[in-house]
């Protein structure tokens, strides 16, 4: 059996863990909050430009902005892949990646990476990403703008990212940007304000306040889908650390009746030392 000083220490151990869990578990739920809040927000922005953006706009395709940016789209199809910036995000990142490079080839399509363990899975397949960026350590005012000016020169873009589902369960989704715009704005309600050249002067023209509402646009699906992953690892990490939790729990649930049980034992011992002392004494008297 083991001494009952390492059993205490172990113990000890067991009730650190225990508590760092619960508040790791803590901060995972309000960050939860937090994420759905803001994504709700950024949805009602993307309605508010739509309603502006399909005023002005001539036709029915989304350009992307390139006509202001002045950029030729290469054949080639974008693959933005938004995974973790660390290892603990169970096994999401992993399923993401796998999925991704069923899809991939290389001589029809690039690939851009958010966040660092994505990168890291990546090597492991001796997969060359064309860009890689940090994934955003703040949930609001998240930058996009590099991602932006990326999907610009491609002519479609593909996004893999991890979805919320439940605390309990994460999915990957792929979304084709452009259509996924499109489709999203075609169930916008629209204004009753007309916005058009006859009631309004844009500056420096009607085709550059087009090109920017399509790249701002742009920008907010991006931001939304990186917040949707981090939202799902958030959630990950919650499932992760319950799992630790349970254990740890139980862990110091046994190491409490061991310890208790060395202790019982430990005094019977003693105990029994004074007891066969007394009788020793009594017979040598």
């Amino acid at each position: 059996m083991r001494q009952l000083n390492e059993i205490a220490d172990a113990k000890d151990s067991a009730a650190i863990l225990v508590e760092l869990t619960s508040a790791f578990e803590g901060i995972a739920s309000t960050r939860i909050a937090q994420v759905k809040d803001q994504v709700q927000r950024s949805g009602r922005f993307f309605d508010d430009l739509w309603r502006i953006y399909s005023q002005l706009r001539v036709g029915e395709s989304f350009n992307f902005g390139r006509a202001q940016a002045g950029t030729n789209a290469k054949p080639k199809e974008l693959m933005i892949l938004i995974t973790s910036e660390g290892s603990f995000s169970g096994d999401i990142d992993q399923k993401l990646i796998t999925q991704a490079l069923i899809d991939y080839n290389p001589s029809k399509k690039d690939i851009i990476v958010v966040g660092y363990h994505g990168i890291a899975q990546l090597r492991q397949h001796q997969v060359q990403a064309t860009l890689n960026f940090k994934l955003p350590t703040s949930d609001q005012n998240i930058n996009v703008a590099p991602l932006v000016a990326a999907v610009q020169k491609y002519a479609s873009t593909v996004v893999y990212y991890q979805s919320y589902v439940s605390l309990m369960q994460q999915d990957v989704k792929t979304i084709a940007l452009g259509a996924a715009i499109s489709r999203r704005g075609a169930s916008v309600a629209l204004g009753e304000e007309v916005i058009s050249e006859q009631t309004y002067i844009f500056e420096p023209s009607t085709r550059a306040v087009i090109g920017h509402l399509e790249r701002t646009m742009i920008g907010i699906a991006l931001s939304e889908v990186i917040l949707e992953s981090k939202l799902a690892q958030y959630a990950s990490r919650f499932r992760a650390n319950r799992a630790a939790h349970e254990k740890a729990d139980e862990s110091l649930g046994n190491l409490s009746w061991l310890y208790a049980r060395g202790r019982r034992q430990l005094k019977d011992e003693r105990l029994k030392e004074i007891i066969n002392g007394l009788r020793n004494g009594g017979r040598r008297s």
